[in-house]
């Protein structure tokens, strides 16, 4: 009783510990490069779509938490694939969202077989990037292999410690966001007169 009410707390800690973040990582991460022509260049991070998230075995609802929270802090769309062994936390999370502010489609949590649903995440051309969190090396290579095919980021998070403090950071948001550099004139130049 003791652990889930430790882990309660620090799903909850992690949610506001990321919601302070939603407004500030793109100042943190953006940068006005210096060019030499009459530019401004901008390098902004902005978000990559969908993310596939592959949820550890335990802790249950926070390792869901943990990966979930960073990738719609950076505007990113989420489908889930809860723990094999503990499913139950992340499908009440996912009624608890439903019945919140989140936009309908932000989360979409699936319950199943990893082993048979891990090719699926891989391969389908709609999700742009996989977090996955696991300790079996046959899994992480599927997900590459399969991710090959369509240029999909896959980040392994291995050997976590869920409760630490090193679970949690800027750096997990920047993991699925794509750096954008834009150029833009310095200076308007006027037309000669009697033209547009």
């Amino acid at each position: 009783m003791e652990d889930a009410a430790q882990e309660v707390c620090a799903s909850v800690d992690r949610l506001v510990y990321y919601a302070g973040w939603c407004d500030k990582y793109s100042q943190v991460a953006g940068t006005v490069n210096p060019v030499a022509s009459s530019h401004f260049n901008f390098s902004v991070p902005e978000p990559m779509g969908v993310v596939g998230i592959v949820c550890p075995d335990t802790p249950g609802l926070l390792g869901l938490i943990s990966l979930m929270a960073p990738v719609i802090a950076g505007g990113n769309t989420c489908v889930v694939l809860a723990s094999e062994k503990q499913p139950l936390c992340s499908i009440t999370f996912a009624e608890v969202v439903a019945t919140s502010d989140v936009p309908g489609g932000v989360l979409n949590v699936l319950t199943g077989i990893r082993e048979e649903l891990l090719p699926q995440f891989a391969s389908h051309m709609d999700v742009n990037a996989i977090a996955y969190a696991g300790d079996h090396d046959m899994e992480v290579k599927t997900l590459q292999e399969g991710s090959a095919l369509n240029l999909k980021r896959v980040h392994a998070y291995r050997e976590m410690d869920w409760l630490a403090d090193s679970a949690q950071g800027p750096q997990f948001i920047l993991d699925f966001q794509e750096i954008k550099t834009t150029w833009h004139p310095v200076e308007v130049i006027k037309p000669k007169s009697g033209g547009y």
